[in-house]
């Protein structure tokens, strides 16, 4: 019998990662999710590695109805009570994105800050991320410019970042076609004043919208 553990990459290792302190992050929303999405009309959203919660419980609290996901079943309970501090309801999934099995264009906000996606041959992570937008909808990447702070690359006691391995906005933008419009595709400092990942200080920022109707080629 298969092990449900062995079906949730890294849990292990970001149980333990979470387990290590009363908890990790801020607490706050990211600031590039609120300044790109405070203006967009509620619907639904999907919250990529959603952490301690706090992006979905900000969004949840304007009205949108959040899926959220993470491999840390540690993380997902601290989210799960402040969820229910704040008097929201949020949809809390313990799985990686990958083997989620979401439906595909139902999301009117796809948003993943600083996710941990491996690149592989296929772009398999990159093509789901924009298979989830519904047509209309926001797609919104966000990450850490980790190759100016090589510095920074270690942290938490956990291996070094190397951003060969993982997907980055650069690596979303790559793969979308003419049925997008790219909004955002920047580079901007980040202030943080608390919780781990604060002394990033540089943020690379992809947002784009599936088009209802895209430009003919």
């Amino acid at each position: 019998m298969t092990d449900p553990d062995d079906l949730v990459p890294d849990a292990a290792e970001w149980d333990e990662r979470y387990g290590a302190t009363e908890r990790v992050w801020s607490g706050e929303p990211n600031g590039t999710l609120v300044a790109e999405v405070d203006g967009l009309s509620p619907g639904r959203a999907l919250d990529v590695g959603c952490g301690e919660g706090a992006d979905a419980v900000w969004l949840a609290s304007r009205g949108w109805r959040v899926t959220a996901l993470d491999v840390s079943r540690v993380a997902l309970d601290r989210a799960e009570r402040h969820a229910r501090k704040a008097g929201v309801e949020v949809t809390w999934r313990r799985t990686g994105l990958v083997e989620a099995g979401l439906p595909r264009g139902v999301f009117d906000l796809v948003s993943a800050q600083y996710p941990v996606l491996r690149k592989t041959t296929d772009a398999s992570a990159e093509h789901l991320l924009l298979d989830l937008v519904a047509p209309g909808g926001t797609l919104l990447v966000v990450h850490h410019d980790v190759e100016r702070e090589p510095d920074h690359a270690h942290e938490g006691g956990f291996e070094p970042f190397d951003p060969a391995l993982y997907v980055l906005p650069a690596d979303v933008a790559a793969v979308l076609g003419p049925q997008w419009r790219i909004d955002v595709d920047e580079r901007r400092p980040r202030v943080v004043h608390g919780g781990g990942g604060a002394h990033h200080q540089l943020d690379l920022v992809l947002r784009a919208e599936r088009l209802r109707h895209p430009a003919s080629t």
